[in-house]
């Protein structure tokens, strides 16, 4: 078969970039499907990546995926851009089908896909994202040190990216639309103690505001009760958004064939990261799942990294035990 892979990677972000990577290096033909021309997935919109262990000291996260999709070509691995729209991954020689018409075949499939943001839906947030919008706390915290900052959410993590972001902005506000929280008790009772933290209830984003040349400025905020709108601002110095209101995996092509928490990620054997078929509950030989779109406890670069090289080198033995 002509245009046979020993591994395809559906998703060009660390996950399948890690993947790739290995993939290649275990001498196995193996080709990344990545639906943007540009690799990267999430930490595209990042402005500075400071934790990821052999990086530069900060650096895009343009600049990191372009390093490691650098890395993956240097070893012979292929990229394609096309959105995947149909899926055989139960025969032996798996099939996707893409938008463009082509068909990829191959022996084992990664499926590293990714997540996207939960978004507050407010004017000006896209337009901010990576400049004073952000994500992830873990990832950003660093930028907002001794600045005021506005979590928007009520859920464990907002209030746990909450309490973590004290120690570095000046002021946390959590911005949450209903007057209690959703997140554990105890982990209130933590963010209710703590003199760094206030909290604004019944209250949404109308808008975020800023300069295209110096980025996020202010927060426009509504009261749904009384109906107030307020701007806040920082003054004479930035201030930092978190957008914490959960995240969407992009599964929804094969979450029906695959067991998925009630978020709908991925669950998968731990060992080697096999996803499960909905309708057995047993792992799928040959189809792996890597990265933020699998139910995890960490959904960092350098866990999806490492999620992609687990599953290679999985697929790589699947590989010489079926067909070799």
């Amino acid at each position: 078969m002509e245009n046979l892979y020993d591994l395809i990677i559906l998703g060009g972000g660390p996950a399948g970039l890690s993947a790739g990577l290995y993939g290649a290096r275990g001498m196995m033909k193996t080709l990344i499907i990545e639906k943007n021309m540009m690799v990267g997935g999430q930490i595209s919109t990042t402005s500075e990546i400071e934790n990821y262990p052999g990086g530069m000291i900060s650096e895009s996260g343009v600049e990191l995926t372009m390093r490691m999709r650098s890395q993956g070509l240097n070893f012979g691995c292929e990229f394609k851009t096309d959105t995947i729209v149909n899926l055989d991954l139960e025969s032996k020689i798996k099939t996707l089908t893409g938008e463009s018409g082509i068909e990829y075949k191959a022996k084992s499939v990664i499926l590293a896909t990714g997540a996207s943001p939960r978004l507050a839906g407010a004017p000006g947030e896209k337009e901010y994202t990576g400049r004073g919008v952000s994500y992830c706390a873990t990832c950003d915290a660093f930028f907002v040190k001794n600045l005021e900052v506005f979590v928007i959410g009520g859920g464990d993590t907002a209030v746990e990216e909450a309490i973590f972001l004290t120690k570095f902005a000046k002021k946390v506000n959590i911005v949450h639309r209903r007057d209690k929280l959703r997140a554990a008790k105890s982990i209130q009772e933590k963010a209710f103690k703590n003199d760094k933290i206030n909290f604004i209830w019944d209250t949404v984003v109308e808008e975020m505001k800023g300069d295209p040349i110096k980025g996020l400025e202010s927060i426009v905020l509504k009261n749904k009760i009384t109906g107030e709108v307020t701007e806040h601002n920082g003054g004479d110095k930035p201030i930092g958004i978190f957008v914490l209101v959960g995240n969407i995996p992009n599964t929804e092509l094969f979450k029906n064939k695959f067991v998925v928490n009630p978020g709908g990620f991925l669950i998968t054997d731990e060992k080697a990261l096999n996803v499960k078929l909905s309708s057995t509950g047993d792992n799928l030989e040959g189809v792996y799942a890597a990265g933020d779109c699998r139910e995890k406890l960490l959904y960092q670069v350098i866990t999806a990294s490492a999620d992609g090289a687990i599953a290679a080198v999985a697929s790589e033995k699947y590989v010489e035990e079926k067909f070799n």
